[in-house]
C-alpha cells in the first residue's frame, strides 16, 4: 500500500534502500522520454496541419526537409513512441507495487537450513486417545 502512494515508500519500510535508485530512474527515464516524444509529436503533428490546411501564408519548419508522408510517418512514430513510454511508467510503477508486496510477504519468511518434518503425540480433552499433530 505504501508503494502505491509513494513508489518507493515500500520498499524502504521493508529496509530495501537499495532499490529505491532504481525505481526512481526507471520512473524519470520514462517521463524523459515520454515528454520529449510528445514534444516532436506535436512538432510533427503540427507540420502536418499547417501544410494541410492549403493556405498559402502559412509555412512550417519542414519545407522542402519532408514531404507530407514523411511527416505522417514521423507524428506516427513519435506518438507510437510516447504509448510505449508511458506503457514502461505504468510497468515500472505496477513492478514497485509488486516488488514491495513480495518483499513484504517474505519479510519474515524462515530460510534456515533446519528442514525436518516433527511429529509429535499430544493428548486433547476432546479424544480420550492421543492425537498426533504435525509441526511443519
Amino acid at each position: 500500500m505504501l508503494s502505491a502512494a509513494l513508489p518507493g515508500l515500500g520498499q524502504v519500510y521493508n529496509k530495501k534502500y537499495w532499490k529505491v535508485p532504481i525505481i526512481y530512474a526507471g520512473l524519470l527515464t520514462s517521463v524523459y522520454y515520454i515528454n520529449n516524444n510528445n514534444i516532436k509529436y506535436k512538432q510533427y503533428k503540427d507540420a502536418y496541419i499547417i501544410r494541410m490546411d492549403n493556405n498559402p501564408n502559412t509555412m512550417d519548419d519542414y519545407v522542402g526537409e519532408y514531404s507530407n508522408g514523411d511527416l505522417l510517418i514521423l507524428k506516427d512514430f513519435y506518438r507510437r513512441n510516447r504509448e510505449i513510454s508511458i506503457l514502461c511508467f505504468v510497468g515500472t510503477y505496477i513492478l514497485n507495487i509488486v516488488d514491495a508486496s513480495v518483499d513484504a510477504h517474505l519479510f519474515d519468511y524462515d530460510i534456515s537450513d533446519d528442514i525436518s518434518f516433527h511429529v509429535y503425540p499430544t493428548s486433547t480433552s476432546d479424544f480420550n486417545g492421543f492425537c498426533l499433530t504435525l509441526n511443519l
